[in-house]
């Protein structure tokens, strides 16, 4: 009888296992569908506490049509999010105009030559070292050859397709999510009943209050990232208008790179400030008429971007990443160390989203095990 109940154990164990590679394989198969969907749950957490919102407005004590909170709470997001990104176009265009604007009042005849030297001597060493070339080898003309032999009709074709068929995937990918993100906000309760309806009826409500947590949790997280973007770029652009003069709309743009940089834990802020007082020095001295000393408009700079840092690691942050997840500061940094050692920039910035789910989870299935007891004892 024990060896009866033993051979069901293993056979149940292999039912699990066949069940869970068969999902995985799926999972593979439609990973861009997954995606999609992914990102739309993403935006539909964004989007929830605006919805919320309109959803407590009356209009002759009727509410509104959920439809219509869902198209506005999508657009109000939306907007949000293409401003952030539309900011970041003035310092490009300020760059490449700053540069073309010294390249057109540049001397160019001492690089010509001195470039034409540089090529006379390779000719003359690859004619002196390889006899069989002949005396007319011209280094220039083999590049030439090369090149016409690489960009001609078939390879350009090949390029524009490959552009178009990116950029009408692009296009298909935006659809899509913003189209299933509506289905999500405008029916909060959509994407529970599609989990639940694979798992079995006596897990069914511990599943649901699952993803209840997990969406209140996560959207008050995106929430408060979204929030932090906002902060650190309005810090820097006050300090950059104020204090360095490089005008209102570059500071804007650099203040939107250091502040959509700044969502990478502990990397981002370094990489936002090393690249915003990059384009910062750029646009105050390609054009030469820069009052302030080199060294001191750097000094200033940096200057900005610490203050802002300062401010986002004792104000923003432990409000969002500490309270919005109910995680404590030294779990989040354990996380995030353990995400980055094992997937880079990439792992750190899915590590909290995840790990916010994990708890979740664990709290909900899991909490009989002492380990997870422990952990989470504050909670209970």
């Amino acid at each position: 009888m024990e060896k009866e109940r033993n051979v069901d154990r293993l056979a149940r164990y292999l039912i699990y296992a066949a069940s869970l590679a068969v999902v995985l394989a799926l999972c593979w198969y439609l990973r861009n569908v997954l995606v999609y969907v992914i990102l739309a749950a993403v935006v539909s957490l964004l989007c929830k506490p605006v919805m919320t919102f309109l959803g407590r407005l009356r209009i002759r004590k009727k509410p509104l049509p959920a439809a219509f909170c869902a198209v506005c709470s999508l657009l109000i997001v939306m907007s949000v999010l293409l401003f952030i990104v539309t900011q970041i176009i003035p310092v490009a265009s300020n760059i490449v105009r700053n540069i073309f604007d010294n390249l057109a009042k540049s001397d160019y005849s001492l690089p010509v030559d001195s470039f034409k030297i540089f090529v006379a001597d390779i000719n003359s060493w690859m004619i002196e070292h390889f006899s069989n070339l002949g005396p007319g080898f011209r280094i220039e003309a083999v590049v030439g050859k090369f090149l016409a032999k690489v960009l001609n009709t078939a390879s350009i074709s090949s390029a524009v397709e490959h552009v178009a068929s990116f950029l009408v995937s692009i296009g298909v990918g935006i659809f899509s999510v913003v189209f299933i993100s509506f289905f999500f906000i405008k029916d909060s309760s959509l994407f529970g009943r599609i989990v639940s309806a694979f798992v079995p009826d006596d897990m069914e409500s511990r599943v649901i209050e699952a993803i209840s947590d997990i969406e209140y949790l996560l959207s008050r997280y995106f929430t408060g990232l979204m929030i932090e973007v906002l902060g650190v770029a309005l810090l820097n652009l006050l300090g950059l208008w104020s204090l360095t003069g490089i005008g209102f709309s570059s500071a804007v743009g650099i203040a939107f790179i250091t502040g959509i940089l700044n969502v990478i834990p502990y990397v981002g802020p370094l990489v936002g400030g090393v690249i915003g007082t990059i384009l910062a020095v750029i646009l105050k001295f390609s054009a030469g008429s820069a009052a302030i000393s080199f060294w001191g408009f750097i000094l200033v700079t940096v200057l900005v971007f610490v203050v802002t840092q300062l401010i986002d690691n004792f104000l923003y942050q432990p409000l969002i990443y500490s309270a919005s997840i109910k995680a404590s500061p030294l779990e989040i940094f354990i996380v995030l160390l353990v995400a980055g050692n094992s997937a880079g920039i990439l792992g750190m910035l899915v590590a909290i989203p995840a790990y916010t789910v994990v708890r979740v989870i664990a709290s909900r299935f899991f909490i009989r095990y002492k380990p997870v007891r422990r952990l989470l004892q504050k909670e209970q």
